[in-house]
């Protein structure tokens, strides 16, 4: 009764709900095992470059790459383990109906010159076309990284899925392009917070006000 009356209250103060708290601590816990698998991936990418440059050691972790490999396979597990009850929880709710779909191409080339021009709209806890493909896609580009790094990882036991993306060099190509792609999408999502602060704090609470900005894009 406590809670109903909690609830009332929030509703009658222009309160709303707007990120469910699985939706929050998932978020949470995908950020905190990117830093980790990316930290250390680069550490990896370190001692076998696939390119000309490396990069900063000050930006790595795990010391060597023994210890960044044990880095690398925590936080893989921690996303993988993260990642099922997101999609399990996203499927049973129908987070993704409600919230990823519809989506066409004619909806999201609309909302695409509407962003180039500065005019889209944002609604909090409603999301336009360009979010909905951009959510979506980084959720295939971490499947593609959590497959083409178990076939770095096995590449015997995996060796049907490695070939399909060039054996382990092209697995390794394949993982370097994938992290690249979701390290875009992390810092436009980063400066579309900055610019819209509120969305934050809906992250953090799970609410926000009736007099939330909603002009921008997250």
């Amino acid at each position: 009764m406590g809670e109903a009356m909690a609830v009332t209250q929030a509703e009658s103060a222009g309160i709303r709900k707007i990120h469910p708290l699985t939706i929050r601590w998932t978020h949470w816990i995908n950020v905190f095992a990117m830093l980790l698998m990316v930290a250390s991936g680069w550490r990896i990418y370190n001692a076998a470059p696939l390119f000309a440059f490396k990069f900063p050691i000050e930006l790595t972790i795990g010391g060597w790459l023994g210890g960044a490999l044990q880095w690398h396979f925590a936080a893989m597990w921690l996303l993988v383990v993260n990642g099922a009850v997101y999609v399990v929880y996203g499927l049973w709710t129908r987070h993704f109906r409600s919230n990823f779909l519809p989506l066409t191409p004619q909806m999201l080339w609309r909302d695409c010159k509407m962003a180039m021009r500065g005019k889209i709209s944002h609604q909090p806890g409603v999301y336009n076309a360009v979010q909905r493909a951009a959510y979506l896609g980084v959720i295939g580009l971490l499947l593609v990284l959590v497959a083409s790094g178990l076939a770095i990882w096995k590449p015997v036991q995996f060796q049907s899925m490695a070939a399909l993306i060039g054996g382990y060099e092209g697995a390794r190509l394949v993982h370097f392009l994938a992290m690249v792609m979701t390290l875009v999408f992390i810092t436009v999502h980063v400066v579309m917070v900055i610019l819209v602060p509120r969305t934050l704090r809906s992250m953090l609470g799970g609410r926000m006000g009736s007099d939330a900005n909603e002009g921008g894009l997250q």
